[in-house]
């Protein structure tokens, strides 16, 4: 592909708060050489960050055309992703047609792995879930030189923002999902798929990739593991998933977010999330994060000050 590093890359999402792929993303582009156009909803800290790390900052709302072009054009390659939303299939329309109006070269979808068993008369009783379906069908409709990213569940969503304070006080890792095993995946280990995908696209474009953390294991073994990292006795409770999306819910959470968080933990009890691939590791070179590393790496957030 014929384009220099003088061609921006545009990363959308690029302040998202669960696993900030598109901040991880960002600094590794950045590091390969190349220019990088962050997209973001408003100008904050957030936005500052990501302009400290050489990144050029365009403010916009993906379901806005006028915002969409200005961040598009001048791009040859687009890593598209947003934070689950009604919103969702109407952004990715609206930035697919965008993207072919300015001829871009390589588009690189953000969707979700159980979309893998999802078809025209098959979804989930998540939204969010039939909304990812819908975008992949729309986005290879398109005729967009497409490179389709399906992560299994981040690491950071349940292991982090939800359960890391039943960790920090109570040293319980509460969560809904029964005895399944599941192999969740750290936002960095995405990032750096997109980010070598990204640097050199033409051998991934019309490829699906599937990625997965280095194990499934269930969450007693798990809570062993953050016992091991954090010198004190972790233990599983697993809690039904009602009780739970009510204290989800006390939090302010969407309920958009809060049904689709439920159907994932349904999915896992009925042993959905027991899958393994090795395309992170093909595709990098590197193993991806244990949940030992990951607790290592965020043990200040499980621990009481």
């Amino acid at each position: 592909m014929s384009v220099s590093n003088e061609t921006p890359i545009l990363v959308t999402g690029a302040a998202g708060a669960i696993g900030s792929i598109g901040r991880h993303l960002t600094a590794m582009l950045v590091a390969k050489g190349h220019k990088v156009r962050a997209m973001v909803r408003r100008e904050d800290e957030r936005a500052e960050a990501l302009r400290l790390l050489g990144a050029e900052i365009v403010v916009g709302d993906l379901t806005d055309l006028q915002s969409v072009h200005r961040a598009i054009e001048g791009c040859k390659r687009i890593y598209f992703s947003m934070s689950l939303s009604p919103a969702y299939l109407e952004a990715t329309v609206n930035v697919a047609a965008v993207a072919r109006h300015h001829g871009v070269e390589a588009f690189v979808n953000m969707s979700q792995m159980t979309v893998t068993g999802m078809s025209i008369t098959e979804t989930t009783d998540s939204p969010q879930h039939k909304l990812h379906w819908l975008a992949e069908q729309a986005v290879a409709w398109s005729g967009l030189p497409v490179v389709t990213m399906r992560p299994t569940g981040f690491i950071e969503t349940f292991f982090l923002r939800i359960a890391a304070n039943g960790v920090r006080e109570n040293d319980e890792l509460v969560l809904p999902l029964g005895n399944a095993k599941t192999s969740p995946i750290a936002a960095v280990d995405v990032a750096r798929v997109v980010a070598n995908i990204l640097d050199n696209p033409a051998p991934h474009i019309g490829q699906i990739y599937n990625l997965t953390g280095p194990e499934a294991a269930d969450l007693h073994q798990y809570a062993r593991a953050f016992s091991e990292v954090l010198g004190r006795t972790i233990r599983y409770r697993s809690v039904p998933i009602s009780a739970w999306s009510e204290k989800l819910r006390q939090t302010g959470l969407p309920e958009h977010v809060i049904k689709h968080l439920a159907v994932l933990a349904q999915l896992h009890e009925e042993g959905r999330f027991d899958r393994m691939t090795d395309d992170v590791f093909n595709l990098t070179g590197q193993r991806p994060m244990s949940m030992s590393e990951f607790v290592k790496e965020h043990a200040t957030e499980f621990t009481r000050s």
